[in-house]
């Protein structure tokens, strides 16, 4: 984890889903071991990964990966070869990024923001996906970092106590790994609504949009 003193304006970002997309990775991933299953396994995959998050909190992301691959080809009686359990860990640096993030970041940096990413990711996992998107950013802390997965509150706690942000807006996809603990935290938040879900709780999420197109003013407005 890089730290940067000093109180300034940041803005943080959950990776996986907000801005690269997490289910076209995983989708098309499966494909390789299992072809014409992919949907079918990234729907099982999304159902079993926060569990396993939960149940062990310390465990590195590609282990993660593994084990919740694993339990969606039992969920979905497919077949995984003793070698296959690793394509999600070795895909993950080239999954691609979204269209929109480019010129969206670059609008928050020049505007003075800082970047951040909270991410439930492996140091040398993130690194790979790094290299991928097309802006820097100033400060990363993963699961590794944290000791915990989202939606627990420790990438939030440390990512305060070691940046001491003067003015934060968190910006996500998922709802449940990050608006809810952002809520907990009462932190400002833009959620990107990506799959037009619906909330649980509409008040959560106060500034809510389909993608990241013009986040600079609704990161503003919510600042």
């Amino acid at each position: 984890m890089t730290v940067i003193m000093g109180s300034m304006r940041w803005v943080t970002f959950d990776c996986f889903g907000t801005l690269v997309d997490w289910r076209h990775g995983i989708g098309t991933s499966a494909e390789l071991i299992a072809p014409g299953q992919g949907a079918r396994l990234l729907e099982a995959y999304n159902r079993h990964e926060h569990l396993v998050q939960a149940e062990s909190p310390t465990m590195r992301y590609r282990h993660v990966l593994a084990e919740t691959l694993r339990r969606a080809c039992e969920e979905e009686k497919v077949d995984l070869g003793a070698d296959d359990a690793d394509v999600l860990a070795t895909t993950l640096p080239y999954w691609p990024v979204f269209p929109d993030v480019r010129a969206e970041l670059t609008a928050l940096r020049e505007a003075g923001w800082r970047l951040a990413l909270l991410t439930n990711c492996d140091r040398d996992l993130i690194a790979g996906t790094r290299r991928r998107l097309p802006v820097p950013f100033e400060a990363v802390v993963t699961a590794e970092d944290a000791g915990a997965y989202k939606p627990a509150d420790a990438h939030f706690e440390l990512f305060r106590s070691s940046y001491e942000p003067e003015v934060w807006v968190h910006v996500a996809q998922s709802y449940f790994h990050d608006m809810e603990p952002a809520h907990r935290l009462g932190l400002r938040r833009v959620w990107i609504n990506r799959h037009g879900l619906r909330p649980s709780d509409p008040s959560i999420v106060p500034h809510t949009q389909p993608d990241l197109r013009g986040l600079l003013a609704a990161v503003e407005a919510t600042a």
